[in-house]
């Protein structure tokens, strides 16, 4: 069994150093190569104490049945804050069981647990999210192969806060 799991974070260091740096890069307006670079999630390392509310599951998969058709999907998340502060973005990590194993095994990927090749998946929001502890950010997932290239994902992610709605594409590759 996999499950993928959504937390919001704060990371306003790498947000304003490698992303809206390209508004002025040293008096220059690069701000069209900006819009890449936000279309495209990191895959990096979430250290635990960038989280800043708790992890959602929005996505279980059987992999002993899971088809082609089971990875294209949309699905409900809710995020809780669990302390005053910004999210700017929401990261992404699977857990897996291997349990029909003669000896039953598993893993996280997840920001908490030991370090994996796989990392966590950033997603930066355009619209970062001044939380208070207890405030609820919700939205949608959804994710479907690129109709080009099968291997890349095409991700949109809405959010909701309070009264805001945005909605923010990606694509990885």
């Amino acid at each position: 069994r996999a499950t993928i799991l959504l937390g919001g974070i704060e990371d306003s260091e790498y947000k304003a150093s490698k992303l809206d740096w390209w508004s002025d890069v040293y008096g220059f307006d690069f701000s069209c190569i900006r819009k890449i670079a936000m279309l495209e999630p990191l895959v990096d390392v979430v250290e635990p104490h960038m989280l800043v509310t708790d992890l959602c599951v929005f996505k279980t998969l059987d992999v002993t049945k899971c088809t082609k058709s089971d990875l294209a999907f949309e699905a409900p998340w809710t995020l809780t804050a669990h302390c005053d502060d910004w999210v700017h973005a929401l990261t992404a990590h699977f857990d897996v069981e291997f349990a029909h194993c003669p000896q039953p095994f598993g893993f996280s990927t997840g920001p908490h647990a030991e370090y994996t090749h796989w990392k966590q998946t950033v997603f930066y929001l355009e619209n970062p999210v001044e939380m208070r502890k207890g405030d609820v950010l919700k939205g949608t997932i959804t994710v479907a192969p690129n109709a080009k290239n099968p291997r890349d994902l095409d991700i949109t992610i809405l959010y909701i806060f309070k009264d805001s709605t945005w909605s923010q594409q990606y694509r990885l590759r």
